[in-house]
């Protein structure tokens, strides 16, 4: 079994920062891509960034220049740094990542985190 645990979510006022974290555990031989995807009332989910296990990354035009992505392949966690946070970020952020278990890919994702940016 193959888990991804989220944190760091809440509350924030325009303008302010938060860090997202999510932590992959179980059976895992490797991981591929990490990323964030969020979805907001009434919109379809949409991808935030994504994260390469070489370290290349992927942002949405909506939060280049404000949202960082990292990961820690040591411990199979990947970041997201929120800063300059509008009230449009207000969404479930959602991680996933390409597991390999075995040999064959999965698609994981987590049980998403609140953000909430007021104005």
């Amino acid at each position: 079994q193959v888990q991804l645990v989220e944190s760091g979510g809440g509350l924030v006022q325009a303008g302010g920062s938060l860090r997202l974290s999510c932590a992959a555990s179980g059976s895992i031989f490797s991981i591929n891509a990490m990323g964030w995807y969020r979805q907001a009332p009434g919109k379809q989910r949409e991808l935030v960034a994504e994260i390469t296990s070489g370290g290349s990354t992927n942002y949405a035009d909506s939060v280049k220049g404000r949202f960082t992505i990292s990961r820690d392949n040591a411990k199979n966690t990947v970041y997201l740094q929120m800063n300059s946070a509008k009230p449009e970020d207000t969404a479930v952020y959602y991680c996933y990542a390409d597991i390999r278990v075995l040999t064959i890919v999965y698609d994981y994702w987590g049980q998403g985190t609140q953000v909430t940016v007021s104005s």
